[in-house]
């Protein structure tokens, strides 16, 4: 399974949280980013997306079909993000565009790091490890690192 974390653009401020848009800023981010990935993304590469709409509208720069996933809300946890992308057992490519402070801490629990702190609308792309090189130890790699983009 390949894995790319997509933190959503720079939004506006307000209440309520899920209802945030873009800013103009971020949208230009946005935009830059999936230029960026339109040129590297497989045609066959599930997007999941956080029902949030700054994650929505982010999503929406790269032109493809993409399904929204209540368990990648702003608010979600751990357990709930690695079940909703099926990892490591998903083949192929995902792409998720999500929020932090989750995609940092998702990063770093499979590069057995410490932290990862992406700014708005940088990519993080990871490869799970063959399955015979996994070691089921808390802080142990469980990917590596393909490469990271930030606009």
């Amino acid at each position: 399974m390949e894995l790319i974390l997509w933190r959503h653009a720079e939004a506006k401020p307000g209440l309520p949280d899920l209802a945030r848009e873009l800013s103009a800023h971020g949208r230009e981010e946005a935009r830059s980013a999936a230029q960026w990935l339109d040129k590297r993304l497989s045609a066959p590469c599930r997007i999941l997306v956080s029902p949030a709409r700054r994650a929505q509208q982010t999503a929406a720069m790269l032109t493809r079909p993409y399904e929204t996933v209540a368990a990648l809300a702003p608010e979600t946890n751990m357990t709930a993000f690695l079940a909703a992308i099926d990892w490591p057992q998903q083949r192929g490519l995902t792409l998720v565009v999500g929020h932090q402070p989750i995609l940092g801490e998702v990063a770093a629990y499979l590069l057995g790091e410490s932290q990862w702190m992406p700014k708005t609308a940088a990519l993080c792309w990871l490869k799970a490890l063959e399955p015979s090189k996994k070691i089921l130890i808390p802080r142990q790699a469980q990917a590596t690192l393909v490469t990271v983009f930030a606009p």
